[in-house]
């Protein structure tokens, strides 16, 4: 978390305030609270307004740090036998532009997602506002039962995602909330339009990889197969080394690996 902290840069509390009155000010709201949280982000600095409303903000750092990450994405997928398909932005604003536009996206095909609010820009940060949903979980904080009930719906939501020729790019249990027992998917990442088969395998890879430890080998994949075919199974398995190096991902690669091919014999 300390890593994290450095990484994503110490904001002044100064340019906090400065969103904060901008935001008070533009929804009209007299004593709003602002809670800021310790999520584990490296790309802004997430905060929740009077409970109802989620807030990022991003910063010239963030989006260098996301320029960072993107050209390391893109080296690994040039490992896995494929161009790179990650795309970075310029500017905070634009960050926070597409994050808006990927949940409004999300939600226009019928996938659960919080309520996008707007994007705009503040002092030179990026400032994306989104609907805050209270009484929320990760998927890697549910019990083991309980995630193996969802992970056929986790597929399923992502094959909704895919036949609308989105991707999501950067899925991970972190990124999976569940609530009153839906699922809802957050923190879509930006990928071109020519590399989107690349990226639809990529998400299936690390779909199974964020499962894994959570239920084993053989209920990921008896999971995946509701949704997917064998050959787009083994399309993902070509890209879970270059999901293995992420810091954000501890699985059972091999064994992932073995039961996918024996699956698809």
């Amino acid at each position: 978390m300390e890593f994290r902290r450095l990484v994503r840069g110490r904001v002044e509390w100064a340019d906090l305030e400065r969103v904060a009155r901008e935001l008070a000010d533009r929804y009209d709201r007299e004593g709003m609270s602002i809670r800021f949280l310790e999520a584990d982000n490296w790309l802004s600095t997430p905060m929740v307004v009077d409970d109802d409303l989620f807030v990022k903000g991003i910063t010239k750092q963030n989006t260098l740090v996301h320029t960072l990450f993107t050209t390391g994405r893109n080296l690994g997928a040039f490992s896995a036998g494929t161009e790179g398909f990650f795309e970075r932005y310029e500017t905070p604003y634009e960050m926070a532009r597409h994050e808006l536009e990927a949940t409004e996206r999300m939600r226009e095909i019928g996938v659960n997602a919080p309520e996008p609010i707007e994007a705009l820009e503040i002092g030179g940060f990026g400032v994306v506002v989104l609907e805050y949903l209270p009484e929320f979980c990760t998927l890697d904080e549910l019990d083991e039962r309980s995630t193996v009930a969802v992970a056929p719906e986790l597929f399923a939501t992502l094959r909704t995602i895919h036949d609308a020729g989105l991707a999501h790019g950067d899925l991970r249990a972190e990124n999976v909330l569940i609530r009153d027992g839906e699922l809802y998917f957050i923190d879509a990442t930006n990928v071109n339009e020519a590399g989107r088969d690349d990226a639809s395998a990529y998400d299936l890879a690390s779909a199974l990889a964020a499962l894994e430890p959570l239920i084993g080998t053989v209920a990921t994949v008896d999971a995946a197969v509701t949704s997917y075919e064998p050959a787009e199974l083994l399309a993902a398995e070509r890209f879970l080394d270059f999901v293995a190096i992420r810091p954000d991902h501890d699985f059972d690669g091999a064994g992932l690996k073995g039961e996918l091919e024996k699956r698809a014999t």
